[in-house]
């Protein structure tokens, strides 16, 4: 948090300066270099990490028919989330009126281009992955997620001959766990430089014609990231919603600094794992899972861009109209990888549907990257929250964990190298 207040502070103060030497070299260069390899490492985690850790999950679940509770409860959770949270936004919307005799003057609506909307069928059919291999090497999450668990399932077949293997991915999971720890030593650093370089480039210039977009989004994000999820959270499991938020706080940073979601997934794992004791089981499935298809933040962005683009074009879309920005919304969400940007491709095809113009686009562009910060953090507290309330309702949390402050916090012996462990086991495999 210090790294990231501290990011923000010098990044407006850069953006003052315009300097070339500073936007150049520092900026674009120190800054640029560190954020991306932090960005890099996070990514580099992602798909051995889901790998391992849902292998295991389904693996250690070892009853198929579980499996499927968790898998049908997750997935209806998560659209009724994305949609609760569009139709919120679209309420708000309305009621505030982002847009309204907005001045077009100087606005350059070029150079936007659309995107078309999947079909139901083709969403659904682009889960089975013709080559597993290209999907790990792109990072198709739904396609990773559908193989692993096939994989988890044959795996349980076989019975006892399975041992050796299972063993082995165990503990290749708990060194991926080890490499996250490794990893978030240095996230103060990265996040300073991410943030830095944002706010030095963006400025806080950009906000002001369309302030009222941003106020709206903004607060149309806090409702329903602290109240909605919240009330959800609380009349689903009974659990303590500031517990959650203190313990979920980690990830939120991570989410903002990087602005996504399918990043995030390691320090998401960690924190319903280790900090809020929910079972690798459910964990290694809801989350992946929900980094994929849940979008809330990026719904909410949708139904108030809609709307705001509606004002500004002076087109009444009506209940049809709004209802279908609900469902198109909810599919977009489920075909769309979770990484930065990904909101306004999904925005195209919303516009698409209901016949707003898609050059209208330009006039949040040049706000959307930190939109997109906000939005992301959202998103992932819905993975956390969702996955929560399915682990509880399968008796996977532990309570004990959950309610210790303490559990599960970064110490520097987590990444200390024990000499007399080294030693072993260099005597070891020395002897293999």
């Amino acid at each position: 948090m210090i790294g990231m207040a501290a990011g923000v502070v010098l990044g407006v103060v850069f953006n003052r300066i315009d300097s070339t030497f500073i936007n150049t070299h520092i900026v674009a260069g120190l800054f640029g270099m560190v954020g991306t390899m932090f960005v890099n490492a996070l990514k580099m985690l992602v798909v051995p990490l889901v790998f391992f850790s849902l292998l295991t999950g389904v693996t250690g679940i070892g009853d198929i028919r579980l499996l499927g509770r968790v898998g049908g409860k997750s997935f209806g959770l998560y659209l009724m989330t994305t949609a609760l949270a569009i139709a919120i936004a679209i309420l708000i919307a309305l009621l505030v009126g982002p847009g309204s005799g907005f001045d077009m003057t100087g606005i350059d609506t070029t150079g936007v281009e659309g995107r078309e909307a999947p079909r139901v069928w083709q969403v659904f059919a682009a889960i089975v992955p013709a080559n597993p291999v290209a999907a790990f090497a792109s990072g198709e999450m739904l396609q990773i997620i559908f193989y692993t668990i096939l994989l988890g399932i044959a795996v349980l077949m076989l019975g006892g001959r399975s041992k050796p293997f299972v063993e082995g991915c165990e503990y290749l999971n708990e060194v991926m766990m080890k490499i996250v720890t490794i990893v978030m030593a240095f996230a103060p650093v990265g996040v300073f430089c991410l943030i830095a370089k944002t706010f030095t480039e963006q400025g806080i210039e950009l906000f002001l014609p369309v302030l009222a977009y941003v106020a709206t989004l903004t607060g149309a994000l806090f409702l329903h990231l602290f109240v909605t999820l919240m009330l959800m959270l609380k009349l689903m499991t009974g659990l303590n919603p500031f517990t959650f938020m203190a313990k979920i706080r980690p990830a939120q940073i991570f989410a903002f600094s990087t602005a996504s979601s399918n990043a995030t997934i390691p320090i998401t794992l960690r924190s319903v794992t280790e900090r809020m004791g929910v079972d690798n089981s459910v964990a290694s499935f809801c989350v992946p899972f929900g980094a994929t298809i849940n979008m809330d933040g990026t719904a909410i962005m949708q139904g108030v861009a809609t709307v705001f683009l509606a004002n500004v074009y002076g087109i009444d879309l009506g209940l049809t109209g709004y209802l279908t920005v609900i469902a198109m919304s909810v599919l977009a969400s489920i075909g769309t990888a979770g990484v930065p940007g990904v909101g306004l491709v999904m925005l195209t095809m919303v516009l698409g549907q209901v016949g707003l113009p898609i050059e209208g686009i330009a006039l949040i562009l040049g706000v959307d990257r930190l939109m997109d910060m906000i939005r992301t953090a959202v998103n992932i507290t819905g993975d956390a929250v969702v996955t929560t309330i399915v682990a509880k309702g399968e008796g996977k949390v532990d309570l004990a964990l959950f309610n210790d402050p303490e559990a599960g916090l970064l110490a520097d012996q987590d990444i200390h190298i024990d000499a007399e462990a080294e030693k072993e086991l260099a005597i070891a495999a020395h002897k293999h």
